[in-house]
């Protein structure tokens, strides 16, 4: 029988859409990086060694002299298994808030369920773009004491320095993203406006969407509270990282009759760092 206004069905509907909604705006790095899907628990990939191939001796493969046997050249990688990890959490709507519709109790409900999610999934793909603050090669400290330095930080020189580094391991700077706190936003306004004089950069309008808050050096400025304090990370999100999702982002209304409605928000999948040299982080940021 087809359902009604007020019955669980559509409602569960309505709910998880506006949770899926929710989500689309809230995220910023999942919205970076590739997304795929995977069918199972455990997820292997494989993770291409990034420097260029070349002969044992340079020379064979750059000058073959007539009829010599082609050098032979051989590709490698790394095999990985990774593990999909659940994010979850619920809350607890009264009968009576859920039938006087009281809007913002329902919609305040939904936002700040989904928001933690998406929070702590956020934290794991930054966390694993960043390999957990510990890039093998790909980082170095900041000029002078940090971003705050006015009289010898220079964040311009550290951003070019990421850009650089990326370069030379023969990757395209299309899309490249600056990542960054508050703080460390501050101060590179502050340099750029207050020790250089500069005019502000031209300002974003896919904020709402991305994140992204404004362009500079050719890539996008992002800002967000999930990049962690000290540092900031130069990357190619979508080359180097990809979200493989199991379940999206979902919700689900359980009713508990003549008490009210329990909301359960959850999404399962993991984060892989195909191209670690498509990163580059930044240190010592703070003074």
């Amino acid at each position: 029988m087809a359902d009604k206004v007020e019955q669980q069905d559509i409602r569960g509907l309505d709910i998880d859409k506006a949770v899926k909604g929710f989500a689309l705006t809230n995220y910023i790095f999942k919205n970076l990086v590739s997304t795929s899907k995977t069918s199972g628990d455990s997820i292997r990939w494989y993770q291409e060694t990034a420097a260029d191939l070349t002969a044992t001796a340079p020379s064979k493969n750059a000058n073959v002299s007539p009829l010599s046997t082609f050098p032979t050249l051989e590709v490698s990688w790394t095999r990985n298994t990774s593990y999909v990890r659940k994010y979850a959490n619920e809350g607890f709507i009264s009968m009576e808030d859920m039938k006087s519709a009281d809007i913002d109790v329902l919609a305040r409900t939904l936002l700040r369920l989904t928001r933690a999610v998406v929070k702590q999934v956020d934290t794991r793909i930054y966390n694993v773009l960043t390999t957990s603050q510990a890039p093998a090669t790909m980082s170095g400290a900041a000029t002078g004491t940090g971003w705050d330095d006015t009289t010898n930080g220079n964040p311009i020189l550290d951003i070019m320095s990421g850009q650089q580094a990326i370069a030379q391991n023969d990757y395209d700077l299309q899309g490249l993203v600056v990542m960054m706190n508050p703080k460390n936003y501050k101060d590179l306004l502050n340099y750029l406006i207050t020790v250089k004089g500069s005019s502000i950069p031209g300002f974003s309008s896919e904020k709402v969407r991305t994140g992204v808050v404004m362009s500079l050096l050719g890539a996008d400025i992002v800002v967000s509270n999930n990049v962690v304090a000290d540092s900031v990370a130069v990357a190619l999100p979508k080359v180097a990282c990809t979200w493989k999702s199991l379940v999206d982002t979902s919700a689900k209304v359980i009713e508990d009759p003549g008490l009210g409605s329990k909301i359960r928000v959850w999404e399962i999948g993991e984060a892989i760092l195909t191209d670690p040299k498509a990163v580059y982080l930044i240190t010592n940021t703070d003074t």
